[in-house]
């Protein structure tokens, strides 16, 4: 697998970078640099919103079956790359490979063939009195994606952008942008028209920020913390520019005195350390009931015993490492306010044993939560549970939502519908109930400080809609 690239994807073909600085990306596993990338300027960015720009009329115009058509060919494109999709996010983020193969590389697949559907068959127009309502593409889209799930939210907002009819220009992540380059290389073999998708790598304080105050750039599609959406929204509030954002998360998972403890903490468990727990919806507040709390804790100190660290290409690996020696650190800070902070040790912890080489941090239940505390408050975004009790439903709820964040969330009772009360009760873009899986059609998004609009299935593809009525 050839990971060195020099070049960015500007109006349909591969252009080799003009400046010469680089952007080294590392193997989190072992430190080690395994590729470089080029570091994009405002200029660059200029060429590629140029060439978006120049695309948009036609493929506007493109009937949306046509539009439909280059999705399923992209499609096809990029599930016969699965497999070095899966090797390449390994690499570079440290994912374990069965779950860059099973998520990483399978859930972008399913959500690009969704709209392959949704293309085909837009909305219908409407009729409100002698007014006929049409939705029309927003235009030239920039689209800045994170690194925790490299490829999937770089579909989640290019795919419904193409088949809204709306052109891209492309900012990912530095730290994981090499399966980005995969991605385009499928793109350039479906053979969309030039112009349409655009790819600049580059840092967030140059491409991105270029992207996001470019006044030929229509809407900014960001997903990532809570302070760069901030600094985005500022930059496109500047000239009236639409944002769509998906930022943090501390979503609950609430726990009730009738719920199948075993399940709920099993899976409550795996949900907070998924990805190596760099996951904006994992559920990393466990609210449980204070009679079942100590039965719970020794369950959750048992659970995450199991999870494995270790090298991402080994099949006995469970959990890798954080992407980066930054993203450690900040991990093991977390951790160890959390404990200054008065909670209780159940497992891990800054000094438990972890591989001697790569970015580790180990699987961590802490116990004894306050719900005011940083811990609980602040978006960790590594292998640590926050454990805390609570004494009643009306109870479960105010801690909650007792959060800046509302993302997810989750809620167990064999009782499913007090199960759905407290749910609809919760101000959370998302609720799980009873383990129930992820559907790849519903909205996706969060209140409050989560970030503004939706993604996927319909609700997705609205994000990169105008509205226009016309009388007569």
């Amino acid at each position: 697998m050839d990971l060195a690239r020099t070049d960015f994807y500007l109006d349909g073909r591969w252009v080799t970078a003009s400046g010469g600085e680089t952007i080294p990306v590392h193997n989190p596993a072992t430190e080690e640099v395994i590729a470089a990338v080029p570091a994009g300027t405002a200029a660059d960015v200029d060429r590629a919103v140029a060439a978006a720009r120049a695309a948009f009329d036609g493929w506007a115009a493109t009937p949306p079956a046509e539009r439909a058509a280059y999705l399923d060919r992209l499609h096809a494109a990029l599930s016969a790359r699965a497999d070095e999709i899966a090797r390449t996010v390994a690499l570079e983020l440290g994912a374990p490979l069965k779950l860059a193969t099973r998520v990483q590389a399978a859930l972008p697949l399913t959500v690009l063939h969704s709209y392959v559907e949704l293309a085909a068959h837009p909305a219908t127009e409407e009729t409100v009195g002698n007014s006929t309502v049409v939705r029309e593409p927003v235009g030239v889209v920039g689209a800045i994606t994170p690194w925790n799930y490299p490829l999937h939210q770089v579909v989640a907002k290019l795919a419904p952008a193409l088949a809204a009819g709306c052109t891209v220009v492309l900012k990912p992540s530095e730290l994981t942008p090499l399966v980005s380059y995969l991605l385009f290389d499928a793109i350039h073999e479906a053979g969309l028209p030039p112009g349409v998708v655009n790819l600049v790598t580059g840092t967030g304080p140059v491409v991105g920020e270029a992207i996001a105050a470019h006044p030929d750039v229509d809407m900014v599609s960001f997903t990532g913390s809570t302070a760069t959406g901030r600094r985005i929204s500022h930059l496109a509030a500047d000239r009236i520019a639409r944002v769509a954002l998906e930022l943090g998360g501390k979503s609950a998972n609430v726990v009730l005195d009738d719920a199948d403890l075993v399940t709920a903490v099993k899976v409550g468990v795996g949900n907070a350390f998924l990805n190596s727990g760099q996951t904006c919806t994992a559920w990393t507040r466990m609210l449980v009931h204070r009679s079942r709390y100590d039965e719970a804790l020794e369950l959750a100190a048992k659970v995450a015993a199991g999870y494995r660290l270790g090298d991402p290409f080994d099949p006995a690996t469970r959990l890798g490492p954080l992407v980066s020696a930054a993203q450690r650190e900040r991990v093991r800070g977390h951790i160890t306010r959390g404990l200054a902070d008065g909670g209780r040790l159940v497992a891990g912890g800054p000094d438990a044993p972890v591989p001697d080489r790569g970015w580790y941090v180990a699987p961590t239940v802490i116990a004894d939560v306050h719900p005011d505390s940083a811990l609980a408050q602040e978006e960790v975004f590594g292998p640590v549970l926050a454990v805390i009790p609570v004494d009643d439903d009306d109870h479960a709820v105010a801690v909650a939502n007792n959060s800046r964040y509302g993302l997810a969330g989750a809620v167990w009772s064999a009782d499913e519908e007090r199960a759905v009360r407290v749910a609809r009760r919760m101000r959370t873009g998302a609720v799980d109930v009873n383990g129930a899986p992820f559907n790849p059609l519903a909205p996706f998004g969060g209140y409050k400080q989560s970030g503004i609009g939706r993604e996927l299935g319909r609700h997705g593809l609205a994000e990169f809609l105008q509205t226009k009525s016309i009388q007569r």
